[in-house]
């Protein structure tokens, strides 16, 4: 696969672009808090097999004091002990939302979703699962590549 990109994903199209970055901040800046929002980025973004994303997330979880060792079982999360019952609910529930519509094991998710998620918070999480694959499925497809140096703050 090349890493270079198709075309410039952040010049051709402005006004999706916007209205993406707006939608992932509004997921950010949800009730679920940054952090969890975060970790289902990271999640959904190796599940996607999205290298630009994995690599993002993972330096906004740095940036927000998450330990390096956490985040680097967040691939096998079941067998961790460092995630808490919300994450861990959170985390099946991006699994199994964004396995969709090639398999659907939602309902056993949503049961254990429902018993640490208010209905706004699983509403929020629905956005922020979206956006995230919306993002990987953009990177991925334009074969955005993953920054040798990333931008300064990132």
């Amino acid at each position: 696969m090349s890493h270079t990109a198709r075309i410039s994903l952040f010049t051709v199209a402005p006004k999706p672009l916007n209205a993406m970055i707006a939608l992932s901040m509004a997921a950010k800046q949800s009730s679920l808090g940054e952090r969890l929002v975060e970790l289902v980025n990271l999640r959904v973004s190796q599940t996607n097999g999205c290298g630009v994303c994995v690599d993002m997330h993972w330096r906004d979880l740095i940036k927000q004091g998450a330990d390096p060792r956490h985040l680097n079982t967040i691939a096998a999360w079941p067998e961790s002990p460092f995630f808490s019952d919300r994450e861990r609910a959170a985390l099946r529930w991006a699994d199994a939302v964004n396995a969709l519509p090639h398999r659907d094991d939602t309902d056993a998710a949503y049961a254990e979703l429902s018993q640490h998620f208010s209905d706004t918070e699983v509403a929020e999480l629905g956005y922020a699962i979206a956006v995230i694959r919306g993002w990987n499925v953009i990177n991925l497809s334009l074969r955005n590549p993953i920054p040798v140096n990333p931008p300064a703050g990132m």
